[in-house]
């Protein structure tokens, strides 16, 4: 297997540490909105990641965090709260905020069948052990302190910047009065934040004689130490994580405890959504609630994403996601052919796993799939690495119904009769229920419409 790596900048060849153990932790979400469209490339693209990882024989032990503890909106340590700012929209606590949003994120997971991951960590449960993480950093002379928090001094981290290649002389020099000017370098971040007086923070615990928070960073490092242990194999996010996030990662945990934190680190790249940036303001955040309003289903968008490479730059509209759809029925009704027919394949599944396995060439392996006649056992090893027709045997999620079957064998009764009144009524009984019948030398064929 071959996987884009940031720390080498290079695809190269990925082997797990512990074949049974696969190390994997990917970036979740912050619960103060819904998740729109934009969110779940992340999780469609990972999803195909662990999905290829057990198709090459191997156990998945992944992570997936949920930020449900509030942290600032911006990437630096100032601006709104994010889950404080939901609270005051909707007149809600912050602790309301956070279990609705986290609900109808996993509601959404759920619809676009993606795998549960082993763990899905929720940020709130690990502050105990965020306090630990902090004592350790400052007990090995890598924090400073504030009036407004514990700062993380990026001086004493000697390889800072060379993940993300940052210019931190650059920086220095064009960097304007800053809003914290007890900070000693413009790269240094908050590993815990004080509350100050007259702030209003509901998420605050008490830690060195005073109410605070964690920085947003640090929960990463504290949930992979505790539920994975370094090094993992794979820390996967967006490609927006690279210069900020990521990097303070690496930085705090690998200061901490003395071990590399991930051996590889992918990303995805950025989507816009009809040619324009995903913002609120534009109204273009669509949410997979608003595709079923237009007629489309969350497997119909994960195909779409899939349809484009995980590093690719995507642009997403409806006429594109429509093409998508129509993607999904034909494979769908290609299926449905298999149990009606005899088919001989010239599918190859070590070659199509092999294209999905080169850096998650999951294009590549849509057109392979195009190209080629498939049986049904070729279709289920499909669906077990896509899931875009559900988790169960793909008889299960395609075939028809044992009713929709015996319509089906009464038309063909009423045509052989000549009785074409009653056949084209269950003809239309059958379009009812979303089927259709094409008449041929064989016999009938049903299709999904």
């Amino acid at each position: 297997m071959k996987l884009y790596n940031q720390l080498t900048k290079k695809v190269e060849t990925f082997k797990p540490l512990d074949p049974m153990n696969v190390k994997i932790y990917t970036c979740g979400p912050t619960v103060y909105s819904y998740a729109h469209i934009g969110n779940f490339f992340s999780y469609i693209y990972w999803d195909l990641l662990v999905r290829v990882i057990k198709a090459n024989g191997w156990e998945p032990n992944r992570v997936l965090n949920i930020t449900d503890v509030g942290h600032l909106a911006s990437d630096a340590d100032d601006g709104e709260d994010k889950l404080e700012k939901g609270a005051k929209r909707e007149g809600k606590s912050v602790y309301e905020i956070a279990d609705f949003y986290t609900n109808a994120f996993l509601a959404d997971y759920e619809s676009l069948k993606l795998l549960e991951p082993e763990h899905l960590a929720r940020a709130t449960h690990f502050i105990a052990q965020d306090m630990d993480l902090v004592d350790k950093l400052t007990e090995k002379g890598f924090t400073y302190e504030t009036s407004d928090g514990i700062y993380f001094d990026t001086s004493k981290f000697k390889t800072y910047a060379d993940f993300a290649g940052l210019d931190l002389e650059h920086q220095k020099e064009g960097a304007r009065v800053a809003k914290n000017s007890e900070k000693k370098n413009p790269s240094d971040f908050a590993v815990w934040k004080f509350v100050r007086e007259g702030e209003d923070h509901a998420m605050q615990w008490e830690y060195k004689g005073r109410p605070g928070y964690p920085g947003w960073h640090l929960e990463c490092s504290t949930i992979v130490h505790e539920l994975l242990g370094e090094p993992i194999d794979i820390h996967a996010g967006g490609i927006d994580h690279i210069p900020v996030h990521h990097t303070n990662e690496i930085a705090q945990s690998e200061a901490a405890f003395g071990k590399q934190m991930s051996r590889f680190w992918i990303h995805n790249n950025h989507v816009t959504i009809e040619n324009q940036k995903v913002s609120k303001s534009l109204g273009n955040t669509y949410t997979l609630a608003d595709l079923k309003e237009k007629g489309f289903e969350p497997l119909d968008f994960k195909l779409w994403v899939l349809q484009g490479h995980f590093q690719g730059t995507r642009n997403f509209n409806f006429e594109d996601l429509a093409a998508a759809k129509n993607r999904r029925l034909s494979w769908k009704n290609r299926i449905a052919l298999t149990f009606q027919k005899d088919l001989t394949s010239d599918f190859n599944r070590d070659e199509f796993l092999e294209i999905v396995s080169n850096n998650l060439a999951s294009p590549e392996a849509c057109a392979y799939i195009d190209a080629k006649t498939l049986n049904y056992e070729d279709w289920d090893f499909v669906n077990k690495i896509f899931g875009i027709f559900g988790e169960n045997q793909i008889e299960e999620v395609v075939d028809i119904t044992p009713g929709e079957k015996d319509l089906i064998a009464r038309r063909e009764e009423a045509r052989t009769k000549k009785d074409y009144g009653a056949s084209d009524h269950l003809r239309a009984e059958l379009e009812n229920s979303g089927i259709t019948v094409k008449d041929t030398a064989d016999g009938p064929i049903w299709q999904y419409l």
